[in-house]
């Protein structure tokens, strides 16, 4: 039987499908065969581009697409898929980049400014708001999937080694389609990603048993440096779980009897050596603001307050790594918001935040 929508009688020229994929699962695939049902192309806007691998983001655009390709083979002529940068405190930016990939879309495969082009999604939860931000967009709001969500499918997927090893593989083979479980299995099996990701799944879930019997789910305060010096901005490799090797801005938790500025001073001085003096770091001062995405960071709520430390001219004083930092110098600052996959959790955003960039 032909399957094959009737052109002619299709609602939108385009429906956009935004979302992070990760994986592509059973529920995504139902929604993207509802799609091509009522538009002519589908715009995959494929989120958290520009970061580095994680728990909560294992694979990359390029494998997501192709995860995304594999799972609707036969329609591929009528995928678009984009990368979607994140602004996680900057949402006016965020709606304008979606705005602005749709529109470079459509632009780039011959559509014009009269295209008729929806949104395409579920509310399943409070993450779904984004689906109320573009009222320029008809939305075509499809109802649930029965289907593990990708947080859960992750962390079967993380588990595979650990526990119930065959029921953990039975679980992603029921719940994602067969070309993906394919690549999530060679992924699983071959790649050393893989390998670093369960040991910071353990570490992860070794952190969260420790704080489990607290009267309260625990929020965690935390500080950062934003040393900028004759356009380089100081950095730290880290030394150990979590985000063992990424670059990160020079931070810690904030000690019982310390106040912000000072718990960020020591971190700095901890964490590179820096030498220049207390009194001199404090007179550079020039901004500081409060970072609290709910999701920065995967140890648990953690709210962080960096300090922007600014001086516009002068030798590079000297650095090295020192405490939980393998490593420590200065990048240009061009380089750096160029580091994204290589920076540690939100430390790209907070970067833009200080030293801009759109």
């Amino acid at each position: 039987m032909d399957r094959t929508p009737d052109r002619t009688a299709v609602d939108f020229d385009y429906l956009v499908f935004i979302g992070r994929f990760e994986p592509f699962h059973n529920g995504h695939a139902a929604v993207a065969r509802h799609a091509l049902g009522r538009a002519k192309k589908v715009i995959f806007l494929i989120g958290s581009a520009d970061t580095p691998r994680s728990l909560r983001n294992p694979w990359s655009v390029a494998e997501r697409s192709v995860m995304i390709q594999a799972a609707l083979d036969g329609a591929t002529d009528r995928l678009i898929l984009r990368p979607l940068r994140d602004h996680l405190y900057n949402e006016s930016l965020w709606i304008a980049g979606v705005q602005r990939t749709v529109a470079e879309a459509i632009r780039d495969d011959g559509g014009d400014a009269n295209a008729r082009v929806g949104l395409i999604g579920f509310d399943k939860d409070a993450s779904s708001y984004y689906l109320r931000e573009f009222p320029q967009w008809p939305l075509v709001d499809v109802q649930h999937t029965e289907a593990l969500s990708a947080t859960e499918l992750r962390r079967y997927l993380f588990e595979a080694g650990d526990i119930d090893f065959h029921g953990a593989l039975l679980m992603l083979r029921a719940n994602v389609p067969h070309p993906v479980f394919e690549m999530l299995e060679a992924f699983r099996r071959s790649s050393p990603a893989y390998t670093q990701l369960v040991a910071e799944y353990r570490f992860i879930e070794q952190y969260k048993a420790a704080w489990k019997d607290a009267p309260y789910p625990p929020t965690f305060v935390t500080t950062d440096a934003v040393v900028v010096h004759s356009g380089h901005v100081l950095l730290v490799r880290r030394r150990a779980e979590p985000g063992k090797g990424l670059w990160a801005l020079p931070g810690g938790f904030v000690g019982q009897n310390e106040a912000l500025l000072d718990s960020c001073l020591r971190e700095l001085r901890e964490e590179t050596r820096l030498k220049i003096p207390i009194p001199v770091l404090k007179g550079s001062l020039k901004r500081q603001h409060v970072f609290d995405h709910p999701e920065r960071s995967q140890r648990g709520r953690t709210i962080t307050h960096a300090f922007h430390f600014d001086f516009p001219s002068g030798e590079l004083p000297e650095v090295r790594g020192g405490d939980d930092a393998d490593k420590a110098r200065w990048v240009p600052v061009s380089e750096a918001l160029e580091m994204g996959p290589k920076l540690y959790e939100d430390h790209l955003h907070i970067l833009e935040f200080f030293l801009g960039r759109v």
